[in-house]
């Protein structure tokens, strides 16, 4: 196992580096995206010192040769795309430095407001309109005035947007709400879906039509109607 992460000037350049390195077959473990704004959380709440950049975490699995052959094919498809930076880690504590950084993203950002509250939201697109949609995104989160980030399992085209809100205030929380509906459509508009992992759930029921359209709706409730006719199942959940 060997794990990196890489620096990048832009958003596109980062993202774009997901796409080709998908596209060239690569068998990633792991690839995730995490933004600036989120790497300055994290330096702050682990005491890091990443660069404060859109940056890439991978994680490459195989025999020696083959994730040699990994990172090195990952390396030059990022440097094409003005990556910089590179910091390899093949020692297991090393590797579980970088992705416990990674992991504590939405701790870090709390941290940064105490007393916030996160709305967190996922979107899922097809790889070819990932930079599209995490590029338009973020132009969506920069109308808030209160912190945004964005960080995700980029490798299968999901990502996930942080808004932290004051809880208290109810221009705010609104906002966020309009700020996730944009999102999501946004997505839908490109062939994704309205959550890559979380589920339809409650807060999402109203995208559900939309996106699977009313035969998809349909045979959704008939699978539901066969396997639970009692209607005892998380009843009200999404019908």
């Amino acid at each position: 196992m060997s794990a990196a992460v890489v620096c990048f000037e832009t958003l596109k350049d980062a993202i774009d580096t997901v796409i080709e390195a998908i596209q060239c077959g690569v068998p990633l473990a792991r690839c995730e995206y995490v933004c600036p704004a989120s790497i300055r959380t994290l330096n702050a709440y682990s005491k890091l010192s990443l660069r404060e950049a859109h940056s890439l975490f991978f994680e490459f699995h195989g025999t020696a040769a083959g994730v040699q052959e990994q990172a090195a094919t990952v390396e030059e498809i990022a440097t094409a795309h003005r990556g910089q930076g590179f910091e390899w880690a093949t020692r297991p504590e090393d590797r579980t430095r970088l992705w416990t950084a990674r992991h504590n993203a939405l701790f870090a950002l709390l941290a940064s407001r105490p007393g916030g509250k996160a709305i967190v939201t996922d979107t899922c697109v097809p790889i070819s309109r990932l930079a599209d949609s995490i590029v338009g995104a973020r132009a969506l989160l920069d109308r808030a005035p209160f912190p945004t980030v964005i960080a995700g399992h980029v490798g299968d085209g999901n990502f996930h947007c942080g808004l932290l809100i004051d809880p208290n205030d109810p221009s705010e929380i609104a906002l966020a709400e309009t700020l996730n509906d944009e999102i999501v459509r946004l997505a839908l508009s490109m062939d994704g879906t309205c959550t890559g992992e979380h589920g339809i759930g409650l807060h999402k029921v109203g995208y559900l039509r939309q996106e699977a359209g009313d035969k998809g709706v349909e045979l959704m409730r008939r699978v539901k109607q066969a396997l639970d006719p009692d209607g005892i199942f998380n009843p009200g959940k999404m019908f």
